[in-house]
């Protein structure tokens, strides 16, 4: 990754786009999410017996509830419910934000670039863990996990799409930086640009393969050219 590219990647943009779990935030840090995803598993074992050995093959929670809405509405309504509780809780424990994080939030609110979160998590987690941090200020929108419709989170473009329209800005005009293979498949559908964060060594090459436009091993990075002093985008 050269800063060049980072920079070109950032001064293109009308807006910046930031995945919660990862970038923001270790969500599970202190609450594992192998444990939320077999207390999830053991609700969909109880309510829909047949999908039990489905739930109980992953420990990824999000992967339980995407299962759950093969059982009917009152399981996935279930789940969603025991997920989000989970989260909040999770989000209590998880200790500071991830490092570089705030001053890249700042530093993009310094260049006047609006914020948005956009989260396969849910807008309450999210906004309790901004509130713990006193960060709400810096983030415009936030856009959690769409309510009983696993369907729609990330890779699918609507959380992007949803933050497009409400920061009145086109998609092509928005970058999405994120951790996963996900976020960089959603960004594509959106239309936006993305920027990995490859917050383990693997995923440097796996977020280059997917499409990312640019690959960073820190937040930190990316508040350091986005400064005012430095970066992209002066404050106009």
């Amino acid at each position: 990754m050269s800063s060049e590219a980072l920079a070109g990647v950032l001064r293109a943009s009308a807006a910046v786009l930031f995945d919660f779990d990862g970038p923001i935030c270790d969500v599970f840090r202190g609450l594992p999410a192998s444990g939320v995803a077999a207390e999830l598993a053991d609700l969909v074992a109880v309510q829909s017996p047949t999908l039990a050995v489905r739930a109980r093959g992953t420990e990824d929670p999000m992967e339980v509830h995407r299962l759950s809405q093969e059982g009917g509405e009152a399981l996935l309504r279930a789940v969603e419910a025991a997920l989000t509780a989970a989260e909040v809780r999770a989000v209590k424990v998880a200790g500071p934000p991830v490092a570089g994080a705030v001053q890249a939030l700042k530093t993009a609110r310094d260049s006047k670039l609006p914020v948005a979160i956009v989260s396969n998590n849910s807008s309450e987690c999210v906004n309790e863990f901004l509130a713990l941090n006193e960060l709400e200020g810096l983030v415009a929108v936030v856009i959690g996990r769409p309510v009983l419709r696993p369907d729609l989170m990330k890779p699918a473009p609507y959380p992007l799409l949803s933050a497009a329209a409400a920061l009145g800005v086109e998609p092509e005009n928005m970058v999405l930086i994120g951790d996963s293979l996900t976020d960089i498949e959603a960004a594509r559908a959106a239309g936006a640009r993305s920027i990995g964060y490859a917050n383990k060594p693997r995923k440097w090459s796996a977020l280059t393969e997917a499409g990312a436009d640019v690959v960073v091993l820190a937040m930190q990075v990316l508040a350091d050219v986005l400064a005012p002093d430095g970066g992209p985008n002066p404050p106009r």
